[in-house]
């Protein structure tokens, strides 16, 4: 697989959004900018990057995902709804100069090398992941989240923790976090910090005296 993954990639960059190998986005695509790029995709490989973008700048981070548009439908009004499946993480090294409307990245990918080979991915104790798991349900339900954890427990396990990743509400630079770390054990353990940080802020602002 890694001798097929295309050195200079179309890519959409969005703030707030990150997803995953063998993670599935669904997006709404209107802008004619990236209307253009889907188009250009379907004519060749199928193949986008996601990446997010710094806030109110026009820069983007250096990690992003490539994905293949599993799933292309262009509406009566014009828009495009795809879905995208995470391929692999890549790093990007330099922005191509075009006359697109869109932007295309110079990448490389081996940094991520086992995203796309068959490398033995540790298997946790159902006690860990249910801690971990209680946690989320817990922090959905103060957030008013919804997620079908009956559909959620068929994933694998890295995809369960890629899926709570992308699905949570935090910050740009914690999603990005979780996206450019390398281990299922590490990412596990920075999703739980996270979500106990959450939960003791929101936790000690309901139980702070009204001034």
């Amino acid at each position: 697989m890694k001798e097929k993954l295309p050195q200079q990639i179309p890519v959409f960059p969005l703030s707030g959004v990150i997803y995953f190998p063998k993670t599935n986005l669904p997006l709404n695509i209107f802008e004619e900018r990236y209307l253009q790029l889907v188009d250009d995709c379907m004519k060749s490989n199928k193949l986008m990057g996601m990446v997010q973008s710094r806030r109110d700048t026009n820069e983007v981070y250096k990690i992003g995902c490539l994905g293949e548009i599993s799933h292309f439908q262009k509406t009566e009004d014009g828009r495009a709804l795809i879905k995208l499946t995470g391929i692999t993480r890549f790093q990007i090294l330099s922005e191509v100069n075009n006359t697109k409307l869109y932007r295309e990245f110079k990448v490389e990918y081996k940094k991520f090398y086992q995203d796309t080979e068959s490398v033995k991915i540790q298997n946790y104790s159902e006690e860990v992941l249910e801690k971990l798991f209680e946690k989320i349900q817990y922090f959905f339900g103060k957030n008013g989240l919804a997620l079908n954890w009956k559909e959620f427990k068929l994933l694998s396990q890295i995809q369960q923790i890629n899926t709570l990743a992308m699905i949570s509400p935090f910050s740009n630079e914690e999603k990005q976090k979780l996206l450019e770390t390398m281990s299922l054990n590490e990412k596990i353990k920075i999703l739980s910090e996270i979500i106990e940080f959450y939960l003791h802020d929101k936790d000690s602002a309901l139980k702070a005296p009204i001034q």
